[in-house]
């Protein structure tokens, strides 16, 4: 397993994360449904985005958005790791805490 950050981007995740968030992760890690994720669609293998894992399907996950007013990719994805805990930029200030129960690279 190891251990990295990745910086949220954007809206998708509101309310349990916010844009400019930062996310302790670690690579390797168990995926539940329900767990916050960094992946990748397979249509769009491009974008790196956190997401909430649904349920296992075709080798991959289906994931969800938090925020029911975004719309994003869907589909198949492939994730690389999963979210252990938030914490802010000391611009923002602010305790560490647990990845939410409901979910340096960027990712919207």
């Amino acid at each position: 397993m190891r251990i990295g950050t990745v910086l949220v981007r954007g809206p998708s995740m509101v309310p349990a994360l916010h844009d400019g968030d930062c996310l302790v992760v670690v690579r390797g890690g168990r995926v539940r449904p329900g767990s916050v994720v960094v992946a990748r669609f397979r249509s769009r293998p491009s974008l790196l985005v956190v997401k909430r894992a649904v349920r296992p399907v075709d080798g991959g996950w289906e994931l969800a958005s938090d925020n029911p007013f975004v719309d994003g990719p869907t589909g198949v994805a492939d994730v690389e790791a999963r979210v252990l805990l938030r914490y802010w930029p000391l611009r923002r200030g602010g305790p560490f805490r647990r990845a939410p129960d409901r979910f340096d690279e960027r990712a919207s």
